[in-house]
This record gives C-alpha cells, sequence and structure tokens, in this order.
C-alpha cells in the first residue's frame, strides 16, 4: 500500500465520520473497491451516550392519571451502562416491557428476578427476542420505554 493511497483511505474515512454526524446516523457499513483483489471494508459506528435531565416539575393539575412505568430514580454522574447490574440491549431494535399490548409488564422496579428470568422483548426484524436476566436479583431501575428504539449496547435495566 502506498503513503498516497493511505492518505485517500483515511481522508474517505474520515468523511464518512462527518457523514454520519451530518445526518445523525449512528452507524455505516461502506465496501470500496480497488480491483479484481484489492478492497476497503469500513463500517463507522458512533456510540449512543444517555444523557440524564433534570425532572420538570409536575403540572398542578392532570387531566387524567398516569402509570409510572419505573420510579423516579436520582440522577447518576456514571454511565448506566457501566453501573453494577446494568443489562444492556445485545441488539438494535424496539423494547417491549409486556409480552402483548395490554398485558402486564414482565418486570417493575422493586421485583425479585431470576437468572433467565424475561425481562422484556426486543423486536428486532420482526422477530421478538426474550431479554432474559443476566443474574438474579432486584430490578433497581427501568431506562427505557415500552415501544421504544434501542441501541446496540444500550443499557435497559439494572438488577442487583
Amino acid at each position: 500500500m502506498t503513503k498516497q493511497s493511505h492518505d485517500n483511505d483515511v481522508a474517505f474515512i474520515q468523511a464518512l465520520a462527518e457523514l454520519l454526524n451530518k445526518n445523525e446516523l449512528t452507524e455505516l457499513s461502506v465496501v470500496r473497491e480497488y480491483g479484481e483483489d484489492d478492497s476497503l471494508e469500513v463500517r463507522v459506528v458512533k456510540q449512543a451516550t444517555i444523557v440524564a435531565a433534570p425532572a420538570a416539575a409536575a403540572p398542578a393539575v392532570s387531566a387524567a392519571p398516569v402509570p409510572a412505568l419505573a420510579a423516579p430514580a436520582p440522577v447518576v454522574d456514571a454511565d448506566p451502562a457501566t453501573l453494577p447490574g446494568a443489562v444492556t440491549s445485545p441488539m438494535v431494535g424496539t423494547v417491549y416491557l409486556a409480552p402483548e399490548p395490554g398485558a402486564a409488564t414482565f418486570v417493575k422496579v422493586g421485583d425479585s428476578v431470576q437468572q433467565g428470568q424475561t425481562l422484556l422483548i426486543i423486536e428486532a426484524m420482526k422477530t421478538m427476542n426474550h431479554i432474559p436476566a443476566t443474574k438474579s436479583g432486584t430490578v433497581k431501575r427501568i431506562l427505557v420505554e415500552d415501544g421504544t428504539p434501542v441501541e446496540f449496547g444500550a443499557p435497559l435495566m439494572i438488577v442487583e
């Protein structure tokens, strides 16, 4: 590989990273063919970051009570994915906290769970994937809402 082609590849990868940020993408994969037996395969991934927002003041009067999905949790400086007991998403998909619409959730904050017990479902490519507890413990926090998309590695729950 020549210095010129190396510099061109670096510029190409930098352009892909800029394209990723400019279009608010999380992942981009490209194969660049140079010849019959020469190619460059590039995968650029932006790690999702979870930012804890301060809780807004509740309105004085509400039209109807809203069921809580998770108990309020204190703001933590650490990334939830690195906390002990964090259950992270093994795939990209849509999270469902119950087995079907209108049914009771698999778990709620404060529930005791056993290793292997289903915590939630992630739908990926029209396949429902049951996500099990990696260890026995108590559900301390639920970090996702029902029906929301998640990225690979995103924290889903804290089980301690």
